[in-house]
């Protein structure tokens, strides 16, 4: 009996989700409305936690949540303001990070799906 691979695996694994933080990170610095949200004595710690999730949320290891707990990503970005033009600089942050993976080109939208759900669901802010 075969074991099927996790959307983890098929997108290239631990080495994948280095590159889409690492990515995400470069280009944060230039989205000043979001670079300033960010704790700057803390941008490794904060690249590391957003990798961490992501390897969970598709398929990798649980260290996430065996080291902070359920991600409860609504909860733990409350405390900003997150309107549309935050959402849109997350966003082209995520895109830039995922365009020049390695990676099939439907596994590459299916991450941008996903980037694009979840940033429109940390708004908290009116439109």
């Amino acid at each position: 009996m075969s074991e099927e691979l996790t959307f983890y695996d098929k997108v290239g694994g631990h080495e994948t989700f280095v590159a889409i933080a690492d990515n995400f990170y470069d280009n944060l610095v230039n989205e000043p409305l979001l670079y300033a949200m960010y704790p700057k004595k803390d941008m490794d710690g904060a690249k590391e936690r957003l990798r961490l999730f992501l390897e969970q949320y598709w398929g990798g290891p649980t260290t996430y949540s065996d080291t902070r707990g359920h991600p409860r990503l609504r909860m733990r970005h409350a405390g900003f303001s997150i309107g549309e033009a935050e959402k849109e600089a997350w966003l082209r942050c995520a895109h830039s990070a995922i365009i020049d993976l390695e990676a099939e080109e439907a596994l590459k939208e299916e991450l941008w799906t996903y980037f694009q759900y979840a940033a429109h669901s940390m708004m908290n802010q009116g439109e």
